[in-house]
């Protein structure tokens, strides 16, 4: 019988082997995962390059590690490294031409091998899912928070998951146009904010602040599945709260539903006091106030 322990290291050989992560020439290509990786990290940022300290932090190289990878795709006529353009006291990694044309070999082999891994086994939406938790799990110090305008792609994603979800859950289902401004008009500079978690470039969260009344508001926390348990949603509070300062706003007010019972307990928890319904939005039954 394989105990906790012994499951956790047979994935990691599992991923270890999927990655190639051994293999002189990942993908083919003649360089081994390491060489690729900084490849890819500098080809995701396009023309404009890639600062140098932002790769290691990005992938979590030492400085020494990362100078060696450097040198070899120079080497290789892949990426030229130059004296940042803002400051020189910074260094700026770009893709040559040719690796240009490397990066995107990279991407469609990476694709294929992904959609085949997809194709072939009997329940792909369960593999992705479990793929997401452990990603979430792995790079839950690297998820970052940035505000965001309601209606980027990204923060679209997030709100139509976070309507879809309170759809499933509410008895009544869920329809937004019945809600107090549906295209978060009230979320954007200078009265407002909306910000987006991501983990490795993936939304996996977010929260409304809405302006232009006597206090804020907080609207649409959301967090995924994948990324629950994590302490995400407090650290979406958290920045959103220190903005509402930035703001000048003394009081947060948000309401929610029953059919949320873990939102009503951590609103509780986290000294939030429950106030008299303050709105005329048919969805809520606890409406909560705080101080600032």
């Amino acid at each position: 019988m394989l105990t906790d322990i012994a499951r956790i290291r047979r994935f990691n050989r599992a991923v270890t082997t999927e990655t190639g992560a051994l293999d002189d020439s990942f993908l083919g290509r003649g360089r081994p995962l390491g060489a690729a990786r900084v490849l890819n990290a500098i080809g995701q940022a396009g023309e404009a390059g890639r600062e140098v300290g932002g790769i290691r932090d990005f992938l979590g190289l030492d400085s020494g590690l990362l100078s060696r990878l450097l040198r070899g795709l120079e080497g290789e006529g892949l990426i030229e490294v130059g004296p940042h353009p803002d400051d020189g006291r910074k260094r700026l990694a770009r893709l040559t031409a040719q690796g240009q044309t490397e990066f995107a070999a990279y991407e469609q082999l990476s694709d294929d091998r992904a959609a085949g891994l997809l194709a072939h086994h009997p329940r792909p939406r369960a593999l992705l899912d479990a793929m997401d938790l452990v990603a979430s799990a792995l790079g839950q110090h690297r998820i970052e928070i940035m505000v965001e305008d309601p209606q980027a792609e990204d923060s679209r994603y997030c709100l139509e998951e976070y309507y879809a979800e309170l759809g499933r859950r509410f008895d009544t289902g869920f329809d937004v146009n019945l809600s107090r401004d549906p295209d978060a008009d009230s979320m954007r500079a200078p009265i407002g904010s909306f910000f987006v978690a991501r983990s490795d470039g993936l939304p996996v969260g977010c929260v409304g602040l809405k302006g232009g009344q006597a206090f804020g508001e907080v609207k649409r926390l959301w967090v995924a599945p994948a990324a629950r348990g994590l302490r995400l949603a407090t650290r979406l509070m958290d920045a959103l709260e220190a903005y509402a300062r930035l703001l000048n706003m003394t009081v947060l007010r948000l309401d929610t539903n029953s059919a949320l019972p873990e939102a009503v307990a951590m609103y509780r928890n986290a000294g939030w006091a429950e106030i008299d319904r303050f709105n005329d939005d048919p969805y809520p039954d606890h409406f909560f106030e705080k101080v600032l």
